[in-house]
């Protein structure tokens, strides 16, 4: 796993941004002769309450109408409650000694237990809310980093341009999980917080490449002509022109840094460079595996997590080809 994003499913490829997601249409159509501007903003066009409120009812029409958005949403919340109800059904350090040594599942202990007696299914409600945890700091961090660097290159252009590109090509060539292993193997101590620290600042560019790309696009729309004609900054061009038009490129970008961050957290937690407290989903596999739980055939040890693992990034990937058939016109289902 490398700072690219991975390849994800149903034809959707993390390495990069939705590709078949066109810019939203325009904000604000050009005033018509005579009107007046909207208060405190001269000379911005206004956009109708009406229509917000039209485009909202048929978002949410279409919503309902996915399969591949309810079944994922359906997967993720199942999943998150577990991650909530679970430690407070089973309180206490999950790593603890608390059963008989290699159990199966039973009445007692729903997932049985480990070749120490831990309950594994307190480990894997805790894992399951380390591995959402570090997929919202690691992807909210890449997303916001993405964001900025698009932004700026997109909308300044010029020798600003060139320098961000520079950077996002050099740290996009990087071999980041390599970089990861290495920095992490020289640390003592590390934390669910700081590995997702290091996920967001070596992800981030094939984003920041996505959103430039769309950000040029709308930087030479007539409703941005009309705001820096108005006297807008270059900051509120962006935040209430450019970003707003394409909100759902920027949720759907977010969705596959989350599932990228959860992929990458698990290679390191498998591999013993996960954090050193807790538990999380990948460091359950890594040891069912070091101590031989397939030889001896205690399934109910590494089958949970790596299900657990698949069932959230693969619905992340559904929700997010989901969301494109529904942003998207052209890819909607009649």
């Amino acid at each position: 796993m490398t700072g690219r994003a991975p390849i994800g499913a149903a034809g959707m490829a993390i390495a990069g941004a939705p590709a078949d997601v066109p810019a939203t249409p325009d904000r604000h159509a050009p005033a018509p002769a005579g009107a007046s501007p909207a208060p405190g903003a001269p000379g911005r066009p206004v956009r109708p309450a009406s229509e917000s409120i039209g485009r909202a009812r048929e978002i949410r029409h279409f919503v309902l109408r996915s399969k591949k958005v309810l079944g994922a949403s359906f997967v993720l919340l199942v999943l998150l409650a577990i991650a909530i109800v679970g430690p407070i059904l089973r309180p206490g350090d999950p790593n603890a000694f608390v059963g008989p040594l290699g159990a199966p599942p039973s009445a007692e202990y729903w997932l049985g237990t480990t070749t120490f007696g831990q309950d594994v299914f307190a480990q894997f409600a805790n894992g399951l809310m380390s591995t959402f945890t570090v997929g919202i700091l690691g992807g909210g961090v890449a997303a916001i980093i993405g964001m900025v660097v698009g932004f700026v290159a997109g909308y300044r252009g010029g020798v600003v341009d060139e320098i961000l590109n520079m950077l996002t090509n050099v740290v996009l060539v990087i071999p980041t999980l390599a970089l990861l292993i290495v920095v992490t193997a020289y640390l003592q101590a590390r934390g669910l917080i700081l590995e997702a620290a290091f996920i967001g600042l070596t992800s981030w560019p094939w984003a920041a490449r996505a959103i430039r790309a769309q950000t040029f696009s709308l930087n030479t729309r007539e409703f941005v002509d009309l705001a820096r004609i108005s006297g807008a900054s270059s900051l509120r061009v962006v935040f209430r022109e450019i970003a707003p038009n394409m909100s759902s490129y920027l949720f759907m970008t977010f969705i596959l840094l989350f599932g990228g961050s959860i992929l990458i957290a698990a290679s390191l937690d498998f591999i013993g460079l996960g954090p050193t407290e807790g538990t999380s989903l990948g460091l359950m596999m890594y040891n069912a595996v070091a101590w031989s739980a397939l030889q001896l055939e205690m399934w109910w040890w590494f089958v949970p997590p790596g299900i657990g693992i698949t069932a959230i990034v693969g619905a992340l990937y559904v929700m997010n080809v989901g969301l494109d058939e529904i942003f998207n016109p052209r890819l909607r289902e009649s």
